[in-house]
Order: C-alpha cells, then structure tokens, then sequence
C-alpha cells in the first residue's frame, strides 16, 4: 500500500503502467510466500523440541515466545532463528513503507495549496494509522525486554495487531470511499424516518 501511494502521489502519470494486475499479484504471491515459508520454518524447528512439564500455554494464542518457554530443551537455536530470519522479514517492508512515505512527504510538502496538500496528506492516513498499530505492537510484543511488560500487557499487545489491526483495516478504507458513506447515509436515513413513524 504504501509503495502504491507513492507511485500515485509522486509518479501520477506513471501510476498505470508501474501498478499493473501482473505486478499486483506478483507483490501479494512473494508476500504469502515469505510469510508461509517463515512460518513453516519455525513450525518445523517447534515440532523438534521436547516438552516435558504444563502443556498449558499462557496466551491468547500459540505464540513462538510462550509455546518455546514450556520446552525442556535448550531454545537458544529456535529464538537464534526466529532472530535471523525475523529481521529480514521486518525490515524489508518496514524500509519500503518508510522510504516511499518519506518520499510521499518531500512531494507533499512541495504543493503549493494548503488544500491540495490536506487531500494528499488524507489519502495516506488511513494506511499510516493501521501500519503504525500493527508496527508499534509487534515492536512492543517482540523486541522490547520482556522485563519491562507482563504478561498481561503482552497478551493486550498480541491481541492488537492479530485481531484489532484486521478488524479496523477495511473499516478505515472503506469509510474513505464515497460510495460507502452514501450507502451509510442512506442506511441511517431510513432508519431514523422508520424510528420517528
């Protein structure tokens, strides 16, 4: 998203021919792949450990951190690989985010209406707001010591980029379509007139 709206704000007239349904799809098929195959990795490397104690994990969900602190083997290996591969796969798409948005701000910054800037700066806000959720939360679950959060918050933070970043993500971007808030305004419209008769 963030790659899009920078091809449509600062290359405009290049906007059809660089986001075309082949790079699209290309862009979607190497994401899920990364993300199966990292996925699949830790899977494997998970299933290699023995679990001798509780078979009770204390979270939300089966999360790398919690299942690997119920193993009786030693975890250094597993977390020394979720290290490597798990910066590369954070950093790539934080870099092109916040390349193209530093960018997106330089062209921004160099229109000349306050008007056409607000529009511009509106058109990136949605994607801004649901990345930053999902960057900070993850940031704040996996990379601050563990010291410094409980349980308790961790699991919150857990909660906020698995379930609360998808659930807002199409209600921010649709909220942005005027077709949609026609439609609400039609909904709640004839809801009100039919609450009044």
């Amino acid at each position: 998203m963030s790659y899009d709206r920078y091809v449509a704000i600062c290359n405009p007239l290049r906007y059809s021919s660089v986001m075309t349904n082949i790079f699209c799809v290309t862009s979607i098929i190497i994401s899920w792949l990364m993300g199966n195959v990292i996925a699949f990795i830790f899977t494997i490397t998970s299933s290699k450990l023995n679990f001798c104690g509780s078979n009770i994990i204390d979270h939300l969900f089966c999360d790398h951190v919690p299942l690997l602190e119920l193993s009786c083997s030693d975890t250094f290996s597993v977390h020394l690989e979720i290290f490597i591969l798990g910066v590369p796969s954070v950093m790539v798409p934080t870099s092109i985010i916040v390349m193209s948005y530093t960018y997106i701000v330089i062209s921004v910054l160099r229109i000349p209406s306050s008007t056409g800037r607000q529009k511009a700066f509106s058109t990136c806000s949605s994607h801004l707001i649901v990345v930053s959720i999902f960057y900070w939360t993850m940031f704040s679950v996996y990379i601050l010591p563990k010291r410094e959060q409980t349980w308790v918050s961790s699991k919150i933070l857990s909660l906020l980029y698995t379930v609360f970043t998808p659930f807002i993500n199409p209600i921010i971007y649709s909220l942005r379509n005027k077709d949609i808030k026609k439609a609400i305004k039609q909904t709640l419209h004839k809801h009100i007139c039919r609450n009044k008769h």
